[in-house]
Formats: C-alpha cells, structure tokens, sequence
C-alpha cells in the first residue's frame, strides 16, 4: 500500500481551497471524529460560529474496512437549519453516507452539506465540496506527529 505523509503546511493551504469552494450559508458545523475534528475546529473559527459539533463513527479497523459503519454520539441539531458535515477524507464513501442515513432520518428538517479534503472518485458518494483526490493511503500528520 503506497503511504503519504500529509503534512500542516499542506493541510492549511487545502483548507483555504475548500473554504474559497464553499458557496452556500451554514449556521452549524459538524465533524465525523476524528478525522474531521480540526477541519470543524478550524473552519469553526474562520467562519466565527460556536455550533461546531462532532459525532462518532467506526467504520475501519487500522486500515482495514469494517462490514458496517457504526454512528453514535449524535448532537442535538434541532435549531440548526443547514449544517456542514466535514470529514478528512470520503474514501469508500460509506461512513459519510451512514452519518447522512442517521441524521437525516433524525433531523429531516435540516439541510446538510457535506465537505472533505480528500475525495476518492470510485466513492459511493460525492461531498459537496472537496479539494483532492487521494495518491494513496494518506498518513495526515495528527495520526503522525506525535509517534516517537
């Protein structure tokens, strides 16, 4: 499996590719975790909004896909009316359509955007924005830079 080192330099400048893509209002952001988590945080502060969610989900096990996608830990969204949902990368494309599943059957009422940095084209669905394709298994530096 061919391994890429993403860095923070790299990361920060893709994150100005997606936000200058991004053309449609949001009043709340919400991140699959982990790896959507500083994508949320940061976007969060750019945008200045404090209704930055996360929920969970379990889709891999290392880097070998699980038979399902597990959601859980759903936030309340009941005052939200379009949020986007960030991830750091769509790669099979099943864990964001298993967060899509759960909330919009929750939520109907709530429209969802969806953004990523990295999208995989034989994905089994496209987020609204993202920035790249993916060279290979992507090692982003947060999973990386604190190993000894």
């Amino acid at each position: 499996m061919n391994k890429i080192y993403y860095p923070y330099k790299e990361y920060k400048q893709d994150l100005k590719t997606l936000i200058s893509k991004i053309d449609q209002p949001f009043d709340s952001i919400l991140c699959i975790a982990r790896g959507g988590l500083s994508m949320a945080q940061m976007l969060g502060e750019y945008y200045d909004l404090r209704e930055v969610y996360a929920i969970n989900t379990i889709g891999y096990d290392d880097t070998e896909k699980k038979a399902s996608v597990e959601v859980f830990n759903v936030p309340n969204l009941k005052s939200a009316k379009q949020v986007l949902i960030v991830d750091d990368i769509v790669d099979s494309g099943d864990t964001l359509v298993g967060v899509l599943a759960v909330l919009n059957e929750k939520y109907p009422e709530v429209t969802f955007l969806t953004a990523s940095i990295f999208y995989k084209k034989t994905a089994c669905i496209k987020p609204t924005w993202y920035v790249k394709e993916p060279k290979g298994w992507v090692e982003f530096f947060w999973s990386e830079d604190l190993k000894a």
